[in-house]
């Protein structure tokens, strides 16, 4: 049975490159998506760039700008409501946002490390994987989570691991684990559009 893309809204505020991954995946007719909204929390940053490139359209909706989260929060989700947005997927997202119910178990994330470990607030970007790697962790990875309104803290929906070498820097590492979230996040993409997620408390289960 013939079935319509399922619409996402990409939130991005740095470099953009799980959105690029998103955009390619699409392009290669992998994911069977498409982006109605790429939302960024800051202007001047290379996913601007990635989403224009991408003739993507965009929204800067500038934190700083609101002086508190809820009034931030509403614009934001009046765009993916606008934008008739099935699914909201963090890319790089560093703010926590006040969820509607109406979005609620609707929006993902993707962390570079396995959670609960090496996760919540500051844990971002290299931070994450100098954190691995001072610990002596063996193996990392990445999470596919829901989004609840405490940091990296929603129900795990997948995750995938890769090695630890012994000369690791934290750029080779995120390397390496960029390549697990490469695979991760549409596989849970498109597990949500199969209607294969249940949320069962803190477990998510694959149907």
């Amino acid at each position: 049975m013939n079935r319509a893309p399922i619409k996402l809204a990409v939130l991005i505020s740095g470099s953009g490159t799980t959105l690029q991954n998103l955009i390619d995946r699409i392009r290669a007719g992998s994911l069977d998506a498409k982006i109605a909204a790429v939302v960024t929390s800051r202007a001047g940053i290379k996913g601007i760039d990635r989403a224009r490139d991408a003739a993507l359209p965009f929204h800067l909706v500038e934190q700083s700008k609101y002086s508190d989260t809820a009034a931030f929060s509403r614009d934001i989700f009046k765009i993916c409501t606008d934008g008739g947005v099935e699914l909201i997927c963090l890319a790089g997202w560093l703010s926590l946002l006040d969820i509607p119910e109406a979005f609620a178990g609707r929006i993902m994330n993707i962390h570079p490390a396995l959670l609960p470990s090496f996760g919540g607030m500051g844990m971002y970007g290299q931070r994450v994987h100098q954190a691995v790697l001072n610990h002596g962790c063996k193996v990392s990875g990445c999470t596919v989570h829901f989004v609840d309104r405490a940091y990296d803290n929603g129900p795990i929906i997948l995750q995938r691991t890769c090695a630890v070498m012994e000369d690791d820097t934290p750029q080779t590492l995120a390397h390496r684990v960029f390549e697990e979230e490469k695979i991760a996040y549409p596989q849970a993409i498109q597990l949500f559009q199969d209607n294969r997620l249940r949320i069962d408390g803190r477990r998510v289960r694959i149907i």
